[in-house]
């Protein structure tokens, strides 16, 4: 048994298939998130068993596709290629921090001070790799804990980032004590390891009564349509308003304050122009009418065209040189009974699915002109951080993607947002776990910001989630459904709402002070390591 495990524990090609065995198996809809622990134990031994970092992300890579497989598959049966190609890229840049995990584990450094830098580094990735146009937060280590509320409620304190915090320290201490036989460092793991998950407990104990003074009663609709046919499935795209008002119709009341209906529910095309297309208006004046009739706001997904006054455009934009420039966005629209339209432009845009990346960049050097970046660019990217009023209080309308962006939604909470409301289409990947993981992940936010979460999915999941990340609402996967439930308005403000990313930035800062020490300072890094 002991030369098995030796043979095991010195085998690269074995630790790396084991790691992403681990990682994959980690995350929703699985209940093992505690495999996370050995896993990055088993990355961290690949640090210390390779000759230079180069020959670390060489060996890391395998079980990081093995981790992407098994985790994100469900991204091959929207576009194969497209998918192959996300899951072989997004692998190759986990190996990054891996590297620098390599330098700091050959730095010389205490144990300890390893240990911290090694998780720094990984966070590090984690949060750089959420702003830039390549971004995928999918698979942040935090996410694995996304259904086991109860264990991590201090991320009101830190966001999510703290509980990757907690796995990389936990299982960075744990490795640098099995490295230098130390029960001191030992102890350190077993304490960090179980200190945060008790800090949540008595968070939850000790939690005041919810504040909230108001409720608004909220009908969210699950028209089910299928998203690989037109209009859903239906005869037309008025056949297809139809079945949303019915469902509809069916659980409003007088006292019915928002129906929210999913991303791209309205199968017409919709535009700051009443005769686009020969639909938008049509549209447009048949859903102001409804919300007057119903005395309530209706939040919906819908592609937008907003069409720009000449001089106006912003520098990429779709029409040729006699049309009016204009872009498509994917957009969540607010009709009200007594307001204008109100338009929310997605923000988090899906790469290359949704929008080129780079492509401002790409635009810029392409000096002969050989790509029309203009007609190819996917579509717009919103800068505005709009919410939908709703009587006294106010909501967002998060769009699919959005709704992994704790640092994008913290704008709307600052600026009052008494519950967040999600509107996705996870049709694309059919009854995968893509549609499961996307559900738990919106109780991380709910804990994030002390919210409500109102979520209304063209399939499914829809739901309910309570602030402490309960779900109190469900839809099954595949049903045309609606529900109506009362949802508490609530104004408090959370640490992390307040303070924001304080814990990723103060990692980032504390790599960078030692990575300058090492190679300034202490000359441990050097090119050809």
């Amino acid at each position: 048994m002991n030369q098995a495990f030796t043979y095991l524990w010195n085998s690269k090609g074995t630790l790396t298939l084991a790691a992403g065995l681990l990682l994959g198996l980690s995350y929703p809809p699985f209940p093992l998130p505690l495999l996370i622990f050995p896993a990055f134990l088993c990355i961290f031994r690949i640090v210390d068993l390779s000759t230079s970092a180069r020959d670390a992300a060489f060996w890391v890579y395998p079980g990081f596709v093995v981790w992407n497989l098994i985790a994100t598959y469900w991204l091959m049966l929207a576009t194969l290629a497209g998918g192959v190609a996300a899951i072989l890229a997004n692998s190759a840049v986990m190996t990054l921090p891996v590297m620098l995990q390599y330098k700091f584990q050959r730095s010389g450094l205490s144990p300890w001070l390893t240990a911290l830098l090694q998780t720094a580094s990984w966070i590090s990735f984690e949060y750089l790799h959420h702003h830039w146009d390549l971004s995928w937060p999918w698979l942040t280590a935090a996410n694995a804990w996304a259904n086991v509320p109860g264990l991590v409620q201090y991320i009101s304190i830190t966001g999510y980032w703290g509980i990757s915090f907690w796995i990389l320290f936990t299982a960075g201490l744990a490795y640098q004590a099995m490295r230098h036989s130390s029960r001191l460092l030992a102890t350190g793991s077993g304490i960090a390891f179980s200190a945060f998950p008790l800090l949540s407990l008595a968070m939850l104990w000790t939690a005041p009564a919810p504040d909230a003074t108001t409720t608004h009663e909220v009908v969210v609709v699950q028209p089910n349509f299928d998203s690989y046919h037109p209009y859903g499935g239906h005869a037309s795209a008025a056949r297809a308003n139809d079945h949303l008002l019915r469902l509809s119709d069916s659980l409003h009341t007088d006292d019915t304050r928002l129906i929210v209906w999913p991303e791209n529910a309205i199968q017409a095309d919709v535009s700051n122009r009443e005769s686009f297309g020969g639909t938008s208006g049509p549209t447009r004046q048949l859903l102001s009418r409804k919300v007057k009739e119903w005395g309530a706001t209706l939040i919906t997904g819908s592609t937008y065209y907003k069409f720009y006054p000449s001089g106006q455009a912003p520098e990429l934009t779709y029409g040729g040189s006699n049309q009016q420039p204009y872009l498509p966005f994917n957009a969540a629209l607010g009709f009200q009974p007594d307001r204008p339209l109100e338009v929310y432009r997605k923000h988090n845009l899906v790469p290359i699915v949704e929008r080129i990346p780079f492509v401002h960049f790409l635009e810029a050097i392409d000096i002969f002109g050989w790509v029309n970046w203009h007609h190819i660019q996917g579509y717009g990217k919103g800068e505005q951080a709009n919410q939908f009023s709703i009587r006294e209080s106010r909501t967002p309308a998060l769009i699919c993607y959005d709704s992994v962006y704790p640092s994008w939604i913290r704008n709307f909470v600052q600026q009052e947002a008494g519950y967040l409301t999600i509107i996705t289409n996870d049709g694309w990947w059919g009854n995968t776990s893509g549609h499961s993981q996307h559900f738990a992940y919106a109780r991380l936010r709910a804990i994030e910001f002390d919210r409500w979460i109102v979520r209304s999915a063209n399939n499914g999941i829809s739901g309910i989630i309570a602030p402490d990340g309960s779900v109190k609402v469900e839809t099954d996967y595949g049903k045309t459904t609606a529900f109506r439930y009362e949802v508490p308005v609530l104004r408090s403000q959370t640490l992390y709402a307040r303070f924001g990313d304080w814990l990723p930035a103060g990692l980032l800062l504390f790599l960078l002070g030692g990575f300058l020490y090492l190679t300034l300072l202490k000359g441990a890094v050097s090119p050809t390591e």
